[in-house]
């Protein structure tokens, strides 16, 4: 099972395997608060398309579009998030406050797709 979570929540037993899917680390959180196993920087939106986007709900649609194109290069590490997910919890991470436009979303959306 594949979820998602704000990293600044707190870890919990469910969770799993907890990875954060952002480029940048979470401000003002320490290593140790956050209960990271694992940081894909590279499963995370580029800074170009994360500027642009600025979590702008307007921007909200193109960004997942473009977002999505992205992840196309990602094609084996979703294939293995998504046979980790069929076997084991997983817990995406993500910083934004939006807990319905960000990037983990999308990125849950594109291993779901992966699996099917």
């Amino acid at each position: 099972m594949v979820k998602i979570k704000r990293v600044y929540d707190e870890p919990e037993r469910g969770d799993g395997e907890r990875i954060l899917v952002d480029r940048l680390w979470p401000r003002g959180l320490s290593k140790r608060a956050a209960a990271v196993d694992q940081w894909t920087k590279e499963l995370g939106p580029s800074d170009e398309l994360r500027k642009w986007f600025g979590h702008d709900p307007a921007r909200w649609r193109e960004f997942r579009r473009r977002y999505l194109s992205e992840l196309k290069g990602q094609r084996e590490t979703l294939a293995a998030l998504a046979r980790k997910g069929k076997r084991e919890a997983v817990t995406l991470l993500f910083a934004a406050r939006d807990t319905e436009r960000n990037n983990a979303v999308v990125l849950k959306e594109a291993i779901r797709r992966q699996a099917a």
